[in-house]
């Protein structure tokens, strides 16, 4: 008995920074049941110097990445992730966001999702234990808290600070930035702690989740530590990411979302 052949997924990716980049790279190398259709760009010159493959790729605007993908993967700048994630619901495909932190501006997504057949499906990230979490979200979880700490350099420009006057250059000892909710965090940090952001969806919401974002001049990597205190499990965990050439984004962002995007078609899925 043959087994009916399935077309691959195809993939659109909504940006070619420092994380769609790598994506693409590893899309065009090649993952089985997968095959990068298009992607959007602001430049296509340098889109096109920086990956020469792309020259058999559609280069589209992000908003008509959706009507022939079937997965739009998101990796642009906060202002512009809403316009992107309605054209993608609107048509009913997958989206994938990577501005996890947009997610809870625009809460209003999820319940247009639901009416138009779509799904969002935030990618791990920079975390580490997700599958965890949301184990321990089935039962009763009594608190969440996230202590983050960066290199000044993955911090500056946050509006938080901008609109605090908090400067972080000539940091020579940690400085404790910001202590509040993770939905606090996620608005005054909108490019930094997108992991904040999918930690408390996992978890027990953005209003209940504690984080805490420190500047350490001593430290070269992101580093997220996670605690957790459940009716089944006590648990932390800790993950040092190496940055990327974006200091804002850990190297391992992009993998997470190759991870995620060939969970969508493997045989074998492992984890939650």
């Amino acid at each position: 008995m043959s087994v009916p052949h399935k077309p691959p997924l195809r993939v659109g990716l909504a940006g070619l920074g420092a994380v769609g980049l790598e994506v693409a790279r590893r899309l065009i190398a090649g993952v089985p049941g997968l095959t990068l259709t298009a992607v959007a760009v602001r430049d296509a010159d340098k889109a096109r110097r920086a990956l020469p493959q792309l020259g058999v790729i559609a280069i589209k605007p992000a908003i008509a990445l959706a009507d022939d993908c079937d997965v739009v993967v998101e990796c642009l700048p906060p202002a512009l992730f809403r316009d992107v994630a309605i054209s993608a619901i609107d048509k009913g495909r997958i989206f994938m966001p990577l501005s996890v932190a947009q997610l809870l501006e625009n809460w209003d997504l999820v319940e247009r999702a639901k009416t138009k057949g779509a799904r969002i499906l935030p990618p791990t990230g920079a975390l580490i234990g997700l599958d965890a979490v949301r184990a321990a979200a089935e039962g009763t979880i009594h608190s969440i808290r996230m202590i983050t700490r960066k290199p000044p350099a993955g911090l500056e420009g946050a509006p938080y600070l901008r609109e605090r006057n908090i400067t972080l250059a000539g940091l020579t000892q940690p400085l404790k930035v910001f202590d509040g909710t993770a939905r606090e965090g996620a608005r005054g940090f909108p490019a930094n702690v997108n992991v904040a952001a999918a930690l408390s969806l996992a978890g027990i919401g953005p209003d209940r989740t504690q984080l805490e974002i420190w500047a350490d001049p001593a430290l070269t990597r992101n580093t997220h530590r996670i605690e957790v205190d459940a009716d089944t499990a006590r648990f932390s965990m800790t993950i040092e990411g190496v940055p990327s050439e974006n200091p804002r984004t850990g190297r391992i962002v992009p993998l997470s979302t190759v991870a995620a995007l060939r969970a969508l078609v493997s045989e074998l899925k492992v984890g939650t």
